[in-house]
């Protein structure tokens, strides 16, 4: 079976590109990265992208006269690499009309709270600031709304009592690190199925 090739998009750090990246080298996922873009220059996901040998490209926003040309040159860079499927790893922008019709239902996010609760920019501190007792991370497919696409897997991940934004935020990252992968891999083994609003997932053939 041919490796899915996936094209990551990420603003920061790159921990859950980086998670995505050791599974594929460990042969746990029948997949490879084979090109890294970022909308920051300095972002560290492209260091890491760099230090394991893979294409990696900064494509800053106010280079273009428009959010269309500017998410034109990030489709034209993952066609380059015959990208199947992009994911995105802490990447802070909305996704535009461009991407979304030149991968329809193939490109993935994850999200640090359950969603539908807490979407947007801060989910770990909204859960901690309304007091719910369980909060976790979400990966989802991605359409035109911000963290609203058709969920794919959750996970759990208790609120502590003297939980801070901090610390809450570094348990459900560990989380996040492993239910990436593991939506990727069902994508790769062709075992998800959008139904309206939900993702089916099918047993393996």
């Amino acid at each position: 079976m041919d490796k899915l090739r996936i094209g990551v998009l990420a603003s920061g750090r790159g921990s859950n590109l980086q998670a995505i990246m050791d599974q594929c080298a460990a042969g746990q996922l029948p997949a490879e990265v084979v090109v890294v873009i970022s909308d920051k220059p300095g972002a560290y996901a492209l260091e890491r992208a760099k230090g394991a040998g893979i294409a990696a490209y900064s494509v800053v926003y106010k280079d273009f006269a428009s959010k269309a040309e500017y998410e034109q040159a990030i489709v034209r860079l993952l066609e380059q690499y015959q990208v199947q499927l992009v994911c995105l790893a802490g990447y802070m922008r909305l996704v535009g009309e461009p991407l979304l019709q030149a991968f329809p239902n193939r490109i993935m996010n994850i999200h640090p709270a359950l969603l539908p609760s807490f979407p947007g920019l801060h989910g770990q501190r909204d859960a901690l600031n309304y007091g719910v007792k369980i909060s976790g991370c979400t990966v989802h497919f991605v359409d035109e709304g911000m963290d609203t696409g058709p969920i794919i897997l959750q996970a759990a991940v208790p609120v502590l009592d003297d939980d801070t934004e901090e610390t809450l935020a570094a348990r459900i990252l560990e989380q996040e690190h492993k239910l990436y992968p593991a939506a990727i891999k069902l994508f790769a083994e062709g075992r998800l199925e959008i139904q309206g609003r939900r993702v089916l997932v099918k047993d393996k053939e």
